[in-house]
């Protein structure tokens, strides 16, 4: 028999890998090249050379030499390679103005794994997640996971940056950590710098009324991915109890190999503590330390850029096309998603309407936030063409 808390998570189990895999249902039935399948944030762009080189030539050298054989794929400290570390922080200093050294960064397993050690170290039973709607699906599983609840913060729907009075409202005593996700998974908004100051400030105030700590746990996988002139920004310089998680997933295109890392800043509190507490949390939850391969490839891409041409040529496409045809959209000012309001209020009505078409869109309510629905168009630019036709017999539908 399973236990009562998998059962409740293959209840709530998630939508959008429900509907990648009828998106190949679909294709194998209708054909590929019939199915529009905007359902997944898996990246159409691949990863760098520089990237399979360095894979190629640690397989060489691990070919070589017995010790080099050994020593890439043995164990390592459970935070991971010192100067894979070394190396990240002083990427991170060049570019943040930070000052950082290896020993405030630990390499994960993904992002996924990273917020999980993070949450592993500084949750106990009953305590308070807070995330701002919309929000990756996941984090419920993720808070789940270590019996934490999570308690929604409703976003401004002019602009998607949070209500700032409801997050207010919303902290308690038991409050102990709050999720960013800046760029945002679904909508593409970036948290303004002044969103980030009153964040902030709001954090303060209420650590010192409640007497204890609150993390901001910056969930950072879309940082290089943004557009029109935006900076990509750092957001341990607006408070100090911030944790980032990070992962290589969207910017080197390799979210099937699973590398990231979380980093804890010196100035955050208990930061020794917490480094320690992350570092065994990576053992204690079986992942025992990052890929030992990935972690050395990634650290000589550093300096890769992410292909941000290819995506902001397909936002603008989807994004011209679906309002000229009277769909309201978000204009994503980051990642890789378009959030689109639902002609109808119930949005899975409307996901149900577009499959009629071929066309798989992930509802809303799967992100805390009913009524719109999620496009996720890191895919080929001719598919979103080929797709067109599609949403204009939807948008008829709904009378648009």
């Amino acid at each position: 028999m399973i236990s009562k808390k998998i059962k409740t998570a293959l209840a709530g189990s998630s939508a959008i890998r429900a509907m990648f895999i009828e998106g190949k249902e679909m294709a194998a039935k209708y054909g590929a090249e019939n199915v529009y399948d905007f359902s997944l944030g898996n990246p159409a762009t691949p990863a760098p050379k520089a990237f399979n080189d360095a894979v190629i030539e640690l397989a060489k050298q691990a070919t070589e030499s017995d010790s080099v054989a050994l020593e890439l794929h043995g164990y390592m400290s459970n935070s991971g390679y010192p100067e894979v570390r070394q190396a990240i922080a002083d990427n991170l200093n060049k570019r943040f103005g930070t000052d950082f050294d290896f020993h405030n960064v630990v390499m994960t397993v993904g992002a996924a794994g990273g917020l999980n050690i993070i949450f592993k170290t500084i949750l106990d039973p009953e305590d308070e997640v807070i995330v701002f709607a919309p929000f990756f699906g996941e984090y419920r599983q993720y808070a789940a996971n270590f019996d934490a609840k999570l308690v929604t913060v409703q976003p401004n729907l002019e602009n998607f940056q949070p209500d700032l009075v409801d997050f207010e409202s919303k902290i308690t005593d038991k409050t102990k950590a709050v999720i960013i996700n800046t760029p945002n998974n679904p909508t593409g908004v970036i948290y303004s710098p002044a969103t980030m100051q009153e964040i902030a400030a709001i954090l303060e105030k209420k650590q010192q009324e409640i007497g204890h700590d609150i993390y901001l746990v910056s969930d950072e996988p879309y940082r290089e991915l943004v557009y029109d002139g935006a900076k990509q920004d750092f957001y341990t310089k607006y408070y100090k109890n911030t944790l980032v998680g990070y992962s290589f997933s969207k910017s080197l295109s390799l979210p099937g190999e699973r590398i990231g890392y979380v980093v804890v800043p010196n100035e955050a509190s208990d930061a020794e503590d917490l480094l320690a507490g992350i570092e065994i949390s990576n053992r204690t939850l079986g992942f025992v330390n990052a890929p030992s391969l990935m972690q050395k490839a990634v650290a000589e891409c550093l300096e890769e850029p992410t292909d941000v041409a290819f995506y902001d040529r397909n936002r603008k496409l989807l994004y011209e096309s679906l309002t000229k045809l009277g769909f309201t959209c978000v204009k994503p000012e980051g990642a890789f998603y378009l959030w689109m309001k639902s002609p109808v209020a119930n949005e899975e009505e409307f996901v149900a309407a577009g499959k009629k078409y071929n066309l798989l869109m992930v509802k809303g309510s799967a992100f805390g936030c009913a009524g719109y629905v999620r496009l996720a168009y890191c895919v080929s630019y001719e598919m979103i063409e080929r797709s067109l036709p599609a949403f204009e017999k939807l948008a008829k539908e709904y009378n648009l």
